[in-house]
């Protein structure tokens, strides 16, 4: 099928706080929210318990902050922690004083929701084709770039090459790299080699399934983390999460995540190609753990899922899509099945 052009007819404002956790409801099977099933898996559970018994002091960031150090080969001075990415963009909007902002869409909306609420104008740069980076179109005066890598909702990895030609002296290029741990070895990541004003955002949300928790981390040039340290309520991130990042920072997590990442993987482009063999359009190359997808009417097809009990993520809420858009989570090989008789049952 002939990729359609991401541009389109005027469509309404979107909602930038609208996020996947709103779509899940009782009863539902859960494609809307990308978060690992299964998870946290047994071991870090019990960490987590244990550390329930550690509550009454204040938490210590230290032996974490070292561990994520270590695993991305930084100075830990190189290192914050956050209560989740979305702490992270908080703080980049209240400490960044940029003029020409840009945000590349389609991408999570909170780096634009975060900028706009601190006060910052925000030019959209949204891509074309099959939603490919190309460095030239971001505007040369654009002083602060944020980009999703891989990208939410398109699942999209841009070359890390692309994205650090993006960086120049006087720009500030933050990267989400909130589902790098979907690609086995990581091999476009910048956490492990930041180029001069490239800040890294990563998250043990998706993975680890510790979207209660709140579990995240900046990596950035050492005088720009002190001045987010600043900015940061004490004790942002608690005991419990301080455990879970140091814990899955360690070489065995690490090695467990990217052995998922392999099967989910191999999973992922199966149900890509069973969608695209019923004629959708189906974002190519995807290598998170979602797929995005064009399909006619994508809003009714939501509402009749839902009636089926399966919640999906709809799409007009990212600048750049509209509403003949959703976004769908890889899960395991039989619910995957059930998705997919539910839409052969609505003629898809």
């Amino acid at each position: 099928m002939t990729p359609p052009e991401p541009h389109g007819a005027t469509v309404p404002e979107p909602d930038l706080r609208h996020h996947g956790d709103t779509e899940v409801g009782a009863g539902l099977a859960d494609f809307a929210v990308n978060v690992r099933a299964g998870t946290p898996p047994p071991w870090l559970a019990a960490l987590l318990r244990d550390a329930v018994a550690d509550v009454a002091a204040y938490p210590d960031p230290a032996a974490a902050r070292l561990a994520v150090a270590r695993r991305h080969g930084r100075a830990d001075g190189e290192v914050l922690l956050t209560a989740g990415a979305a702490e992270a963009f908080v703080l980049l909007a209240r400490v960044l004083e940029p003029q020409h902002a840009v945000v590349v869409h389609p991408q999570f909306t909170e780096p634009e929701a975060a900028l706009r609420a601190a006060g910052h104008r925000v030019e959209r740069v949204v891509l074309g084709k099959d939603f490919v980076l190309d460095p030239a179109d971001v505007p040369d005066a654009a002083d602060l770039v944020m980009i999703g890598n891989p990208t939410n909702p398109t699942s999209v990895l841009h070359p890390a090459s692309a994205v650090a030609a993006l960086a120049r002296p006087g720009r500030t290029v933050v990267v989400d790299e909130a589902f790098m741990d979907c690609v086995p070895g990581e091999p476009e990541s910048l956490a492990g080699r930041l180029p001069a004003g490239v800040v890294v955002l990563r998250s043990l949300t998706k993975t680890w399934g510790l979207a209660g928790l709140r579990a995240g981390y900046v990596l950035g040039p050492a005088a720009l983390v002190a001045r987010l340290a600043e900015a940061q309520p004490l004790w942002a991130v608690s005991t419990p999460a301080l455990v879970a990042i140091e814990a899955c920072s360690a070489p065995a997590a690490v090695a467990e995540a990217d052995a998922w990442a392999a099967g989910m993987g191999a999973e992922r482009d199966r149900l890509a190609a069973e969608l695209t063999a019923r004629g959708l359009y189906v974002v190519p190359e995807a290598r998170a753990s979602f797929l995005c997808l064009r399909v006619p009417d994508a809003l009714g097809i939501r509402a009749l899922l839902r009636q089926r009990g399966i919640a999906v993520r709809r799409g007009d809420t990212f600048p750049g899509l509209g509403p003949d858009w959703l976004r769908v989570a890889v899960r395991d090989r039989a619910a995957n099945g059930a998705l997919l008789a539910a839409l052969a049952d609505l003629g898809i």
